[in-house]
């Protein structure tokens, strides 16, 4: 492993410096492992390594090249290890998660384009009340709308990959709360009226409101912070 990481970071280097950049191919196997100083093994491992989380694309018959390096594939890494983290980790995500939405709404606040504002009311104003597994998609729509509005790509990436593990929490919430509807479509409507006017700091109050509450309720349900919801 320690040969492999050395790999990684030789490459990684080479990125950063400029040697190589994105849409690159690398060299052929045997020169770049000459180059490098390190065996064909280890370069090998190294290259699955980065193609896991999206730093190369290794083209069968083609070569191996560097990805775009765009915020869109940042969020396919991020869920992945989010995706593989233990139950008990979820509250943590979920301070995490609480800290960056935060930010998100008060830079959306002070961005956010009529044609944004529309959609995010919109989304609120078509959600099935009857579904709970419709309640969760609307929530992921609505913050992801933000989160876009944000105008920060690398925070919406970063979001867009957490919530993927804090999906079945909310779930459960909508089916045992039975005023969790309610609540967070009154939630949501708050801090879209504090995004229409331009308020950054009550709409990242909001924000960490309506987080929070997730957070609480899985606090109370699961003493020991253990998310058998998760499971």
């Amino acid at each position: 492993m320690a040969l492999t990481d050395d790999a990684i970071a030789r490459i990684k280097d080479m990125i950063l410096t400029g040697e190589l950049s994105p849409g690159d191919k690398l060299p052929p196997e045997n020169e770049l492992s000459e180059k490098l100083g390190l065996s064909r093994s280890s370069l090998r491992e190294a290259v699955k390594a980065l193609e896991t989380i999206r730093v190369l694309d290794v083209r069968r018959g083609d070569g191996t090249y560097v990805t775009s390096l765009e915020p869109a594939l940042l969020k396919e890494s991020v869920a992945f290890m989010v995706d593989l983290s233990r139950d008990s980790s979820v509250l943590e995500l979920l301070e995490v998660r609480r800290i960056l939405e935060a930010s998100a709404a008060s830079l959306a606040a002070q961005a956010i384009s009529p044609e944004q504002l529309a959609l995010l009311h919109k989304e609120i104003d078509d959600v099935d009340v009857d579904s709970a597994e419709n309640l969760v998609e609307h929530d992921l729509n609505f913050h992801a709308l933000i989160a876009e509005a944000s105008g920060n790509s690398y925070l919406a990436s970063l979001l867009s990959g957490l919530n993927s593990r804090t999906v079945r929490a909310r779930v459960w919430r909508a089916l045992t709360q039975e005023d969790a509807v309610a609540r967070t479509l009154a939630e949501h409507r708050a801090i879209a009226d504090a995004l229409a006017n331009g308020d950054a700091e009550l709409a990242r109050a909001l924000t960490i409101i309506h987080v929070s509450g997730v957070e609480h309720w899985l606090k109370q349900s699961l003493p020991g912070k253990e998310n058998r919801a998760a499971r």
